[in-house]
């Protein structure tokens, strides 16, 4: 039934389009008849013809040159333009258009009205001289016309309308598609008042007949002047740093912020993708890791295992690497109901082309992890398990202990048992100089890669060290959104705290890269830019909901036990050696040098831990660990 009314929809607009241009091409002929008539006019008035004035003011001549020119402006494509949009190039086309038909009626006078030619030839000269004048007004001026006439229809809805006053940040190609996309919705999506650019050729001017007033940085203090409503940033070219530096100033003031799309985005969408509001993400002030697709062929085909597959990073594993066409992808998880969605959620995207699977069960328990293994013999396994919240494993350590370190090193074990060739492990950039348990116990999953590779003849291991993911389960973000949801105030452990953040998506891609590239021992780093600043995430996130810090507040509770005030992605003996990637944007960093014996005897030390001597233990491994005062 939809698909009959979308039919006879388009067979309508087909009728009516046809409609248009045998109305536009009635006119045409009429408006080039007439003009060739007025040419011949202007050209033999008050002159004595003779035996040649029949012949020159004859109807046929006349229908003749109409015919004509109507078809050379068809071949030339006048009649798929559309003149709403009519600028310089349109001229040009159609004095182009004027030009070619003032010939070919030149040649049909040569072959039809010999006669005439052969009276005078200056009068001949100018006579033609005149017909491409004709032509060329009676084809450009109707269709600039058009075109004053909407503008004129714009302006007036412009000044009748009641939406919001804009400001276009960009007055470039995509600040004048806005303006435009503004001005053909009837401006009721707002109407734009000024543009600001930093352009000093640009100052003062008008693009599409709004004015530019001013550069960026005066976007605070113009805001106020024009009583700007709403802000929309078309800067689509502009660097991840710089979009966050004209955010920042938009956020000073009291507007609706939005971004336009990007050209690619355009494009991609067949120019339907509109404006849409600002996410946190767009404040990291950096460019996200792209997806290197040749880095990762060595999913396709491949039976891909991924543990802790129903969290929110092992999803977007999952995600991603069904994305590669993989033989199957194995959803490990003790949680049942996020990889029960999960499941359906691939099924449905891919039809069946993939075999999903879901298993159930505990990186904790050999026996069941050798059990999947045998099933499926997988030949990349993604460990994403681990318990990951620094406060709650600062009140059971040994739980962390037995998840991330025996649990990791377990999934490990079986890897080289089953002759797996690649296994990656997710860390994370509080293992750096950690004073956390949780940390703590991430590092040695780190050096657990490093000692696996020394041993194993069968499997390459690598880390993915990366620092908080936005939008992850009980991550800052949605904590934050619930509190401004519930009236606030914001709860910030401490004003200065600071953290680097990705999103998920980044996450999941960086760890499938990682894959690709590892030769074995590697811990693999993001480039994640500056890290920002929690207090500064909290308004912003305040501002972004629509409400002010005065009507939310930000309540500062003080640091948590185990919490940094700030987190680093290396060590300094990693800094100083680290090498760059294929990605510009992943860094490897050099194995260090451990006594396999020794480690081994200290993994084995772990099995006998309590909550007194846990830490104790732990400090053993990495004598860089500092805990907190608890």
């Amino acid at each position: 039934m939809e698909e009959n009314k979308n039919e006879i929809a388009y067979r309508d607009n087909q009728f009516t389009s046809i409609i248009k241009i045998l109305f536009i091409v009635l006119i045409d002929f009429c408006l080039f008849s007439v003009s060739y008539f007025f040419a011949s006019l202007s050209s033999f008035r008050g002159l004595n013809l003779g035996e040649y004035s029949e012949i020159a003011f004859s109807y046929p001549h006349f229908i003749i040159a109409g015919l004509v020119a109507v078809v050379i402006n068809y071949f030339l494509g006048l009649y798929k333009s559309v003149w709403h949009f009519a600028g310089i190039d349109e001229v040009i086309r159609g004095a182009f258009a004027a030009a070619v038909e003032t010939v070919a009626l030149f040649a049909i006078d040569r072959v039809l009205f010999d006669k005439i030619l052969k009276y005078d030839g200056r009068l001949v000269f100018w006579r033609y001289i005149i017909v491409f004048i004709f032509l060329a007004v009676f084809i450009i001026a109707p269709r600039i016309a058009i075109r004053a006439f909407r503008r004129f229809r714009r302006l007036s809805g412009r000044r009748n309308s009641d939406a919001g006053r804009v400001m276009i940040v960009g007055a470039g190609f995509m600040g004048n598609f806005v303006i435009d996309a503004l001005a053909n919705d009837s401006f009721k999506n707002g109407i734009p008042i000024i543009a600001v650019d930093d352009n000093p050729a640009k100052q003062h001017k008008k693009i599409n007949g709004v004015k530019v007033a001013g550069t960026c940085a005066q976007i605070p203090e113009l805001a106020e002047k024009y009583e700007i409503d709403q802000i929309i940033i078309c800067l689509p070219s502009a660097s991840s740093a710089r979009q966050k530096e004209i955010l920042d100033l938009a956020m000073q003031t009291e507007a609706d912020v939005k971004i336009s799309p990007t050209v690619e985005d355009m494009l991609e969408e067949g120019g339907k993708k509109k404006v849409r509001n600002v996410d946190i993400t767009d404040l990291l002030a950096r460019d996200e890791v792209k997806l290197d697709k040749k880095v990762c062929r060595y999913l396709i085909g491949k039976t891909v295992l991924v543990t802790g597959g129903g969290g929110s990073i092992g999803a977007e594993i999952c995600n991603q690497v069904a994305r590669y066409d993989p033989k199957a992808v194995i959803i490990f998880d003790i949680y049942e109901n996020c990889a029960f969605e999960l499941q359906n959620e691939l099924n449905d995207k891919y039809n069946g082309e993939i075999d999903i699977y879901v298993r159930i069960g505990s990186v904790r328990d050999i026996n069941r992890l050798r059990e999947i293994f045998e099933e499926f013999h997988p030949d990349v396994v993604f460990h994403a398990a681990a318990h990951k919240h620094v406060p709650l494993m600062e009140d059971s350590p040994c739980e962390a202990v037995k998840n991330n370190v025996f649990g990791t090193y377990n999934v490990a074990l079986i890897a080289d048992e089953f002759k797996v060739p690649k296994m990656v492990i997710l860390s994370t950039d509080k293992a750096v100089n950690p004073t956390n348990v949780m940390g703590c116990t991430k590092r040695i999953t780190e050096i657990i890669v490093q000692y696996m590779n020394n041993k194993s003849e069968n499997t390459e291991y690598a880390a993915v060290r990366f620092g908080n993911v936005l939008g992850s389960h009980g991550s800052v973000i949605p904590i934050f959104k619930k509190q401004i949801e519930e009236g606030g105030p914001v709860k910030v452990t401490h004003p200065d705290i600071t953290r680097y953040f990705m999103t998920i998506p980044e996450a999941a891609q960086l760890v499938c890269q990682a894959g690709g590239l590892a030769k074995g021992g590697e811990v693999f780093v993001l480039d994640m830019g500056e890290p920002v600043k929690i207090m500064d995430l909290a308004r912003n996130l305040i501002k972004l909901s629509g409400f002010s810090v005065d009507e939310i507040g930000i309540e500062i509770t003080g640091l948590r036990p185990g919490e940094k005030l700030y987190e680093e992605l290396a060590m300094d003996s990693e800094m100083a050696t680290r090498e760059k990637t294929a990605n510009e944007k992943i860094y490897v960093t050099q194995p260090m040098n451990i006594n396999d014996d020794e480690f081994e005897a200290m993994l084995k030390s772990l099995e006998d831990i309590n909550e007194e001597n846990v830490r104790e233990k732990l400090m053993a491994i990495v004598p860089n660990y500092h805990p907190a005062n608890n």
